[in-house]
C-alpha cells in the first residue's frame, strides 16, 4: 500500500513539477521555484553559520579569506555573464575553519562557503579553488537547490500521504529553511554534476584560472580520500569514474577563454572592503567590455556536443 501512494504521489508531482534549466534547457523536477529557494537558502546559510561564527571559524584566516574572494569575486563576476539576472543575487562567501573537512557549497542565491581542510588537504592552487568555487556557483546557476529541495519535498509528501492514511498526523514536512540546508548534504545526481562540471570549468576559463587544473584537482581529490581527513566533497559530489577523463576532454576548448587578453571583471563582494561603491556601480558596464569568440549560451551548445 505504501508503495502505491509513493508512486502516485511521484506521477502526479512530476506531472505539475516539471520546469526547465535556467543554463542549460534540461528539464528539471522542481516543485519548489527558484525565488523559494533563495529565501529559503538566505535563511538558511545564516542559521548554519551563527554558531561556527560564535566559535571564531568563520573567516578566522584573514589571508585566505582574502584569496578565496578574490578568487571567488571573478567567477561570480562571469556567472553574471550566463544569468545576468543573478547580478541582484546577494552573493556572499564564507572560509569555515574546518582543517580536517573537504568540502565546499553555493546554495541557491548565490551563498557560498568553502572549508579551510579543502584547501590545506590538497594543498589546492588559485586554480584549483577556482575549479571547485566554478564548480559550486554553476550548480546555483542551474538551479540544482531547487532541484533538490524539492527531491526532499516530494519525498516528504509521500510520507505525510502515508502517515495520514494511517493516521498518524505526527509526520509532518520539514521547514524550507530545513530542505535548503538539506540539499546541499544530499548526493548531486551525475546529470546535476555533469552540468556543474562543464558550466564550472568555464566558468573558471573565463575568468582567467588554468583549465588543467581541473583535471590535477580530481586527481588530487582522488589520491587524498583514503586519508583520515572527512572527505564529505565526495558523499555530496559523487564521482563517475570517466569524470577526470571527461574533464581532460574539455581542456583545450577551454583554453582560448583563459588564454583571452586583457582585465577581467571583479564582482564586488560586500566583504571586500576594497570595492567602494563606485565600483559597485560601474562593475555591469566592465561586463559588456568583454569580447569572446563565443556567448555563454553557443558555447554550453558546444559542450553538450563534446564526445
Amino acid at each position: 500500500m505504501f508503495i502505491r501512494i509513493v508512486t502516485i504521489f511521484i506521477l502526479t508531482l512530476s506531472l505539475i513539477g516539471c520546469a526547465t534549466n535556467p543554463v542549460t534547457g534540461r528539464s528539471q523536477f522542481l516543485l519548489i521555484s527558484e525565488d523559494q529557494a533563495i529565501s529559503a537558502s538566505s535563511d538558511a546559510y545564516v542559521k548554519m553559520l551563527a554558531p561556527l561564527d560564535e566559535k571564531g571559524k568563520i573567516d578566522a584566516d584573514a589571508e585566505m579569506t582574502a584569496r578565496v574572494h578574490r578568487i571567488t569575486a571573478l567567477l561570480i563576476a562571469q556567472a553574471i555573464q550566463f544569468r545576468p539576472e543573478t547580478k541582484d543575487w546577494d552573493w556572499r562567501v564564507k572560509v569555515i575553519d574546518d582543517p580536517e573537512t573537504v568540502n565546499a557549497f553555493c546554495m541557491a542565491g548565490g551563498k557560498m562557503a568553502i572549508y579551510s581542510g579543502l584547501i590545506l588537504k590538497l594543498d589546492a592552487t588559485d586554480d584549483e579553488i577556482a575549479q571547485v568555487m566554478g564548480h559550486e556557483i554553476a550548480h546555483a546557476l542551474s538551479a540544482h537547490t531547487a532541484e533538490q529541495m524539492s527531491i526532499a519535498l516530494a519525498t516528504n509528501l509521500a510520507v505525510t500521504a502515508f502517515a495520514v492514511t494511517r493516521d498518524e498526523p505526527g509526520v509532518a514536512l520539514a521547514g524550507a529553511s530545513l530542505a535548503a540546508a538539506l540539499a546541499i548534504k544530499l548526493p548531486n545526481s551525475r546529470t546535476a554534476e555533469s552540468e556543474s562540471d562543464e558550466i564550472g570549468i568555464l566558468l573558471a576559463a573565463r575568468a582567467g584560472f588554468d583549465p588543467n587544473a581541473a583535471v590535477s584537482l580530481w586527481q588530487k581529490m582522488a589520491k587524498n580520500s583514503g586519508s583520515d581527513s572527512e572527505f564529505d566533497f565526495f558523499s555530496t559530489h559523487p564521482a563517475p569514474v570517466k569524470r577526470i577523463e571527461t574533464l581532460r576532454k574539455l581542456v583545450p576548448k577551454m583554453m582560448p577563454y583563459y588564454q583571452q587578453k586583457g582585465d577581467r571583471p571583479v564582482y564586488p563582494l560586500q566583504s571586500n572592503l576594497e570595492f567602494s561603491q563606485r565600483t559597485k556601480r560601474s562593475v555591469a558596464a566592465a561586463y559588456n567590455t568583454m569580447e569572446y569568440s563565443t556567448t555563454p549560451d553557443t558555447t554550453l551548445a558546444m559542450l553538450s556536443s563534446t564526445p
